[in-house]
């Protein structure tokens, strides 16, 4: 597929072809899905199988400007997945903060059983140029490229909008919602963190703070018996290496160390058992097999970094990233200051920290942001610079008792489900009933009112 376009050069016949569009669709809804797609200039259309939920769906690849201040610049392809329910339904966007990981519907989209659209985001997988250009890998052209989508497909889809993503695509749903408030009637970014630095100090109170203190004992035992037993270990993490295939531009030994410090992160992250942390009279195969089951190491495998790449470099310079405290590990270490992700960068590329988007993001969150649910786990360690509302705006923070990164609406507990639904109810005009079935629970039936 070529990526990188022609200039767009030819604006008044672009013009004249969608405004021919906006007419076709602005009265009634199209009696062909795919005759109406296939109109949209730019659009590439490609019929995908459906999941049962839906009555068809479509791989849609729509033309993007790499900076849309530029009427000539460059092109991409940005990718797009549609599923159709009906066009009396509301429609769920996911706005992706990497590629796309699956065409399946999301909890969203099943609450209300709506119309699903997922935008994967700019320059991740396929929805990119050939080389990237970096410096507008930022957030604001990312929000155009989403606004584009969006303002398109509302010609087709007249019901409420509801935009969300999770974790980096909860952050890009704040985002484009600050740039284009209007898009869409309600947003819920689900473990989204507001970061202020390319090292966001409030990780570390976090991490010095959550759970029990006997945890969190034990998890810092845990890594000195790493360190410790790093000699020992070794040779059975080379055989995990090998077997895994991972590769590591900053050698096994180093990413064996950065891992041993990521291991609190990632262990909050993705609801860690502190009954399973060994303790200092642990077996070797015992300490491996904890540090295998919370998997650090494969934050730092070459591939995982290159496919994350964009990732890193918008964290570094725009969206904020946390380091790793060197001082209870010195004696370990040769680093001298907090270890940052500045390694995960190619050779020349500026990552220069902007700290005046988070600000205004920021900003905006706190003053403007409206109609905005925030999902969070309370031991997530992305919770750490979660979105604080300041009461100003119609915006409500929910926060799952013990919950982790994998934190849903349908992992809360039943009274805060329902405190949920209500919330929703009231802001999208949209009546949540509930019919008992076995086991006391409810099935959640949808209608728009």
């Amino acid at each position: 597929m070529k990526k990188f376009g022609q200039h767009i050069n030819s604006n008044l016949i672009l013009g004249l072809i969608s405004i021919l569009f906006i007419f076709s669709t602005c009265d009634h809804p199209p009696k062909d899905l795919k005759s109406a797609l296939e109109k949209i200039p730019g659009v590439t259309v490609n019929v995908m199988e459906s999941d049962s939920m839906y009555s068809e769906s479509y791989e849609l690849w729509f033309t993007q400007p790499v900076d849309h201040n530029n009427p000539k610049s460059e092109t991409f392809q940005q990718r797009v997945l549609l599923s159709h329910v009906g066009y009396d339904r509301p429609t769920v966007v996911i706005l992706e903060g990497y590629s796309i990981f699956t065409d399946k519907p999301g909890e969203l989209s099943k609450l209300f059983n709506a119309n699903q659209i997922t935008i994967e985001h700019r320059f991740f997988a396929n929805s990119r140029p050939d080389s990237i250009p970096w410096s507008y890998l930022t957030i604001k052209q990312a929000a155009d490229d989403q606004h584009e989508v969006i303002q398109t497909l509302k010609k087709i889809y007249k019901q409420k909008w509801i935009s969300t993503g999770i974790s980096k695509g909860g952050q890009t749903t704040i985002y484009h919602r600050r740039f284009y408030p209007d898009d869409v009637d309600v947003s819920v970014p689900y473990v989204a963190p507001l970061n202020f630095s390319e090292e966001d100090s409030r990780v570390y109170t976090f991490l010095n703070n959550v759970g029990t203190k006997e945890c969190r004992e034990k998890i810092y035992n845990y890594q000195i018996s790493l360190f410790e037993n790093k000699e020992k270990l070794m040779p059975m993490v080379e055989q995990v290496v090998q077997q895994k295939n991972y590769t590591f531009t900053m050698g096994l030994d180093r990413a064996y160390d950065l891992s041993v410090l990521e291991f609190p992160f990632a262990f909050w992250q993705w609801c860690g058992n502190c009954n399973d942390i060994p303790d200092k009279n642990s077996s070797i195969d015992e300490l491996l097999k904890e540090y295998l089951a919370v998997n650090p190491l494969s934050f730092f495998d070459e591939k995982e970094t290159n496919n994350t790449l964009p990732f890193f470099y918008q964290a570094l310079t725009e969206i904020g990233m946390y380091g790793y405290e060197i001082d209870p590990f010195t004696n370990y270490l040769k680093d001298t200051t907090n270890i940052t992700f500045e390694f995960t960068m190619p050779y020349g590329v500026n990552t220069t920290f902007n700290p005046e988007s988070m600000k205004d993001i920021n900003n905006w969150v706190q003053n403007e942001g409206n109609y905005m649910l925030y999902i969070y786990g309370e031991n997530d360690a992305w919770s750490s610079t979660a979105v604080e509302p300041s009461g100003k705006t119609i915006a409500v923070k929910m926060v799952n008792p013990g919950g982790c990164h994998e934190t849903r609406i349908s992992s809360f507990p039943d009274d805060m489900q329902e405190s949920i639904y209500k919330l929703l109810e009231s802001w999208l005009d949209v009546q949540i009933k509930r019919k008992p079935r076995s086991g006391g629970h409810a099935d959640i039936m949808l209608e728009v009112l």
